[in-house]
């Protein structure tokens, strides 16, 4: 124990982040953030310049430009802890503005593979937000961010759907309910996910969203739709997609949006930085 402690001091007085190996100049002030750190040099690929600057357990990080903007991607990993852990330590190395990327199952039975969904909001059924904030507390994407990602989406012709997501901890607690000990609540909270109109169920925006809050910076987030089991389960023709292409090229086209409007504002004396650091 404690050598743990003196190997986390080590970390902190060096200014090198615990768990994503980042300092302070090493990443823009424009993050992308996928799950699988497979997709981060996918995801690089369409920087200018771009060079890998950390790797460590889940936490693999790239930097490179975009209109001549420094911007990263970092990859967080599968579920809230990781995904709140990678953005307490971007944002303490200098970063304010994250696009959460990555892969859903849809809810909405009108939501089919292929389509692209960007989140307003997230449900909470999780359990790191709980650690941050009262349930009674929203989680809910930062609106600069969610209309640069819907301009994004209609702008490049993809079928884009916004609303809430659920998000969980469990894949196959949402997959496999009826197998669960607690299956009833499982399901009987599915059904009024349904009845409420949610688009869609992932695992890390909730805890984005109620991070970002905290933290006083922006986050939205944007899925290619893999599939939608409610389309199965009513007959309804249900395409599997899993190329997370188009949902990146949204991402990076939002960017775009915000870096032109971001230096917009600043002409105009307006200065957007987080609340914190």
């Amino acid at each position: 124990m404690v050598q743990g402690r003196k190997v986390f001091m080590k970390y902190s007085e060096e200014g090198l982040q615990y768990h994503i190996h980042t300092r302070k100049g090493d990443v823009g002030r424009y993050v992308i953030l996928p799950g699988d750190p497979k997709r981060c040099a996918k995801i690089a690929e369409h920087f200018e310049n771009a060079q890998l600057v950390a790797d460590n357990r889940e936490y693999v990080t790239y930097t490179g430009y975009l209109d001549g903007e420094k911007v990263s991607v970092t990859s967080t990993g599968i579920g809230g802890p990781s995904a709140a852990i990678a953005l307490e330590e971007l944002v303490r190395s200098g970063a304010d503005t994250f696009v959460r990327v990555g892969t859903c199952g849809g809810i909405d039975i009108d939501v089919k593979g292929g389509d692209i969904v960007i989140a307003t909001g997230a449900i909470r059924t999780e359990g790191t937000t709980r650690e941050y904030a009262p349930i009674e507390f929203p989680a809910i994407a930062n609106y600069d961010v969610v209309t640069a990602l819907i301009n994004a989406g209609k702008g490049l012709g993809y079928t884009t759907h916004a609303g809430v997501v659920q998000c969980k901890d469990s894949f196959y607690g949402q997959h496999e309910p009826q197998v669960m000990p607690v299956s009833f609540d499982l399901q009987n909270k599915w059904e009024a996910w349904k009845r409420l109109g949610v688009k869609a169920s992932e695992m890390e925006s909730a805890a984005l969203f109620v991070v970002a809050s905290h933290l006083g910076v922006r986050v939205g987030s944007t899925f290619l739709v893999v599939g939608n089991q409610e389309r199965e389960a009513s007959g309804l023709s249900n395409p599997i997609v899993h190329d997370t292409e188009a949902a990146i090229k949204v991402a990076v086209e939002a960017l775009r949006n915000l870096i032109k409007e971001d230096r917009a504002k600043y002409e105009r004396g307006i200065i957007w930085k987080s609340k914190k650091y």
